[in-house]
């Protein structure tokens, strides 16, 4: 166990830090911060859920110059909301410094950004395209960078960023501390960092040590037609605070959140379509618990920090075994425990042990749940609010109600009245969703998912094999 207190901070970060709530070091934490404090190039290979906006944090506030009129740290991250969360985090960081954080992004005001940076923040957080447009406006400076950190490499690659990415850092001054995080590692992203970076450091921290041990797993086996019938009957056995449904295109995201409204149920989506406004507004309903189920996409979840998730339902199996870890990763933190249930179509199964390799564990199967069993789960939760109810001495102004009540009827018959009052019955609203094909889990894709596991880091010159061209290659791209 390593405490930050043991990791020789300023007196201001450790503050900071406490204030935060944080004791001690994750893993990736406490091996990324006293490299990355000696100014070392790093490449941290780690899970979402991790602690790695601390662990590249605590080193930009020790290692930049505090009040300084002079942009010196940027962060390239690949979504809104993970900018926007970074930067939320780093300006906590540097709540007793005099050091300031600006996260710049799409479908922000461009006005409002080029005044903000014209304040020379301390540090940057964007996504590659809109850094990449101030580029252009040259209403951004990056020659004073002294610390790049690329969050997310292997999303921002997945999401085509990878020649941005590559324009914005020879943009930076060559003489720089350059720190790459990433669940994975495919060629590409050690490609890049074979360019890019100076006798990188690389420190791994496995899946299965961080995001899985506090959650329950399990699949069940349904055809596509009886999916959404499906999910009802768990959400009304569950009766989740709080869930995410995850969806893999964003006409399922769109049409899975009408239906469940349609059905009663409090939701809401979000997809990479929707305007900032309108993500800021499903994200603050969600927090606030106004909306009970949050459905998304992979992308518009990536790098979503949600506490008090209690459910992930992967309506459709995630295209690749990391994205699976990243799901679950949103349930059962802080030491709470959580519940990941996947929906697997009988062609999908191949694919689903691709998930158990990566994961090391075995997914439980669990029958599908029928009517009567979401029945019986609605009436659980009937008893169970009565019964807190009977705890509250303001159910006491009622007594008297209650007992000339029971000189109309048993006691019996009136509280099974109650219960059918009181209990949510499961809706059978009709609904119509766009059916998605089963994801098809080939043997060259098992190959392709082999070949970018992490062996030696850094790629052979020059690479003969028999076996077919990556296609990210640079001779072969797509």
């Amino acid at each position: 166990m390593t405490t930050f207190n043991q990791l020789n901070l300023s007196e201001q970060t450790l503050k900071a830090i406490n204030k935060l709530g944080f004791e001690e070091a994750t893993p990736i934490q406490a091996q990324t911060i006293p490299l990355g404090l000696a100014g070392r190039d790093l490449i941290g290979q780690a899970p979402t859920g991790t602690g790695k906006t601390v662990a590249f944090g605590i080193p930009m506030m020790e290692n930049l110059v505090s009040g300084e009129n002079a942009t010196q740290g940027l962060v390239v991250t690949p979504t809104r909301e993970l900018a926007v969360q970074v930067g939320e985090e780093l300006n906590k960081i540097a709540s007793f410094k005099q050091m300031h954080c600006l996260p710049i992004y799409g479908g922000q005001d461009i006005r409002r950004q080029i005044k903000a940076l014209a304040r020379r923040p301390q540090i940057i957080v964007g996504t590659p395209g809109r850094i990449m447009d101030h580029m252009r406006r040259r209403t951004i400076r990056l020659h004073a960078i002294k610390m790049v950190v690329l969050d997310e490499a292997d999303e921002m690659l997945n999401m085509g960023f990878l020649e941005d990415i590559e324009t914005i850092l020879k943009e930076v001054p060559s003489e720089r501390q350059t720190l790459l995080f990433s669940a994975t590692m495919p060629r590409p992203i050690q490609e890049l960092a074979h360019r890019f970076m100076r006798n990188p450091e690389i420190i791994r921290v496995a899946p299965k040590e961080v995001t899985l041990a506090n959650t329950d797993q399990h699949y069940v086996e349904v055809t596509e037609n009886k999916k959404f019938d499906t999910l009802c009957n768990l959400l009304d056995m569950h009766s989740p605070a709080s869930a995410i449904v995850f969806g893999r295109t964003k006409r399922r995201v769109d049409e899975l959140a009408e239906a469940l409204n349609k059905r009663g149920y409090s939701a809401e989506g979000i997809h990479g379509d929707l305007t900032q406004g309108k993500r800021d507004s499903v994200m603050n309903q969600f927090r606030s618990g106004i909306v009970e189920i949050l459905v998304a996409t992979d992308v518009a979840a990536r790098g979503l920090d949600i506490g008090g998730v209690t459910h992930v339902y992967n309506f459709d199996i995630p295209q690749d075994p990391e994205s699976y870890v990243h799901r679950i990763g949103r349930t059962g933190r802080a030491g709470r425990s959580g519940e990941a249930i996947t929906f697997i179509t009988p062609r999908e199964l191949p694919h689903l042990r691709l998930i158990e390799q990566l994961t090391k564990r075995k997914i439980q199967r669990q029958p599908a749940p029928s009517l009567h069993e979401a029945l019986i789960g609605q009436q659980q939760v009937t008893v169970e609010r009565l019964l807190r109810a009977v705890e509250d001495e303001a159910s006491s102004q009622y007594r008297s109600t209650a007992e000339s009540l029971l000189d109309q009827g048993d006691s019996v018959s009136l509280l099974s009245a109650a219960l059918k009052l009181l209990t949510k019955e499961p809706n059978t609203t009709p609904v119509r969703l766009t059916e998605e094909k089963p994801l098809r889990s080939s043997q060259s894709r098992n190959q392709r998912n082999d070949r970018n596991k992490p062996k030696d880091f850094y790629p052979r010159k020059k690479h003969r094999s028999s076996r077919p061209r990556n296609k990210w290659s640079k001779n072969n791209k797509s």
